[in-house]
Order: C-alpha cells, then structure tokens, then sequence
C-alpha cells in the first residue's frame, strides 16, 4: 500500500473517530485528541493554506492522516471496532463542513501573526 492509499484509508476513519469522540466508554485522553483531529478534519479553513505551493497540500498529505493514526493509536481496540463497524456508511455524502470548527485554526493564525508583530516590534 502507497501513501497516497494510506492517507485515503486514514481519511475514511474519521467517521469512526467522531463516533469515538461521542462515546461514554471512551478516555479522556483519548476524546481530547479525537476531539482536535475532529476539528481539524471538518474545518474549512486549513492550517497552511492550499494556496501555497508544496506546502499547502503537506496537512492533507501528512498532518491530518498524523492525526487520525495518532488516535486511532490510542483508542482501545474493542472500543474502536464497534465506533468503526457504526461508521462504515456515516458519511457516504461527503464529510459535514462546520464554522465553528475553524475556530482553533483562527486562533492560531492569531497566535502567530501576534507573535511576529511582537517579535518586530523589539
């Protein structure tokens, strides 16, 4: 299997995770890191915009599909099979896009022009 299918592959687990992320049974620990790759996933806005060459399409590629395995690393495995079985046809439309979920990637583009006014301002 090539990247390009593994990422694919990671992709179709986000249904799974947000389903993780809804579950009781599910740590804490393992819901805050369900939680950001959710919201990453349905943000609209990217961290590094598709606009800039290579680099843009690095989050698609690289971060994002990071992210799910990461947490798909650290759901227990029993929990995991049930929430991916439930997700098999969850979002055969296409993924929801949420506004609200662009919010921490905002933050962040805040955080970092902050810091490079501040940083030229010395």
């Amino acid at each position: 299997m090539n990247l390009k299918e593994r990422a694919k592959k990671l992709k179709s687990d986000i249904p799974a995770v947000f389903l993780t992320l809804k579950d009781k049974d599910t740590p804490i620990l393992v819901k805050i890191m369900a939680s950001i790759t959710v919201a990453y996933a349905l943000s609209p806005i990217d961290l590094i915009p598709d606009f800039i060459p290579v680099l843009g399409y690095l989050d698609d590629v690289i971060l994002l599909p990071a992210f799910i395995a990461f947490t798909i690393k650290l759901v227990p495995k029993e929990i995991w099979e049930k929430n991916r079985k439930k997700a098999e046809h969850l979002w055969d439309n296409g993924k929801p896009k949420k506004w609200y979920y662009a919010i921490p990637i905002i933050a962040i583009w805040f955080l970092i022009v902050w810091l490079i006014i501040k940083h030229l301002s010395f």
